[in-house]
């Protein structure tokens, strides 16, 4: 099974700092997803799209809540948070996205709390801190 990967010419190397996530489009993706009760009747091929599109997000959103983190104390109690749920992201986003409606909402979950998390730390730090 070969493996495709998108690349993107990027001289300037600013993809990573200046494109705005759509968290609104984000949300509402993730409560319908997460809505499912059963087999939504999708293909697997659409169910894959669906769990490498949150996939994206949850990368993203990850380094916004890194990038946040970073700029508290060491010692601080939102930064150890923000480790944790960093450390169970990389765990999760490790594992290749399926075709299946669980995986879907697996990721769905995880860029959920990955914008609750960075929510929180906008809270802390909002002057340092913006949440898309």
């Amino acid at each position: 099974m070969s493996s495709t990967h998108l690349v993107l010419h990027d001289p300037e190397g600013r993809l990573d700092t200046e494109l705005p996530l759509d968290r609104e489009l984000h949300k509402a993706l993730v409560k319908a997803v997460l809505g499912w009760t059963g087999n939504p009747g999708l293909p697997p091929a659409d169910l894959r799209q669906i769990a490498l599109l949150l996939t994206g997000a949850a990368r993203t959103v990850a380094a916004d809540v890194r990038r946040a983190a970073d700029l508290l104390p060491e010692d601080h109690a939102a930064r150890a948070l923000a480790d944790v749920v960093l450390e169970e992201a990389d765990r999760h986003l490790a594992v290749p996205a399926e075709g299946t409606a669980r995986c879907a909402q697996s990721h769905a979950r995880l860029v959920r709390a990955l914008y609750e998390r960075l929510d929180r730390l906008a809270s802390v730090a909002p002057q340092a801190v913006t949440a898309p």
